[in-house]
């Protein structure tokens, strides 16, 4: 069966963005990058809730006309144009760029698509749609890059959750500040 992998940075004060909204916290460094793109090669699917689909909607398809683009932007936007995505939103109808929107029976229609043939499923960033998902134990794995900065506020990483037991499966720090923690959920890990 495939897996749901996210893939989200935060704070270390556990905040996915700033009490604002603000996102100027956490830059792509090269280091991060490469850890980003092993993560793409395992996938063929994007997942999304609608904050997020609407970010990369609106930024993604522009950087190939893009001058000042560099190399690596240039070749996720190829990857991101070409890979199926799925949002979950209750209020959007439909989406472009080889885009699925499911609203509705949310824990029947996720365990479908990851009983679909294929490679993972990868969320990038996010708390909401990924809380709910977390809920309903459809996550299978998580790698949170926690980074230097306390931001007093904001959208807490898992959302309002009752109590979730993971494992710590790897670290790995890069740039010399940023820790990237691998999890999974306790009860998978003990029924590997």
């Amino acid at each position: 069966m495939r897996k749901i992998i996210q893939w989200v940075v935060a704070s270390a004060d556990g905040y996915v963005n700033g009490p604002n909204g603000e996102f100027d916290w956490a830059p792509l460094t090269p280091e991060m990058a490469e850890y980003s793109d092993r993560l793409h090669d395992r996938m063929d699917t994007f997942l999304y809730g609608r904050g997020v689909w609407e970010m990369m909607s609106g930024f993604w398809p522009e950087v190939p006309s893009e001058p000042e683009a560099d190399e690596h932007d240039r070749e996720f936007a190829k990857l991101w144009l070409e890979t199926p995505k799925v949002v979950i939103s209750r209020t959007l109808d439909k989406a472009d760029w080889n885009t699925r929107v499911i609203s509705d029976n949310l824990a029947e229609e996720i365990t479908a698509l990851k009983q679909q043939p294929g490679k993972d499923i990868l969320i990038t960033g996010g708390s909401g749609m990924p809380a709910s998902l977390t809920a309903l134990g459809l996550i299978d794995e998580y790698h949170v890059a926690v980074h230097p900065v306390v931001l007093g506020g904001g959208k807490p990483l898992f959302g309002k959750q009752d109590r979730i037991k993971l494992r710590l499966v790897d670290t790995q720090t890069v740039d010399s500040q940023v820790v990237i923690l691998h999890y999974q959920p306790a009860q998978q890990a003990s029924a590997s």
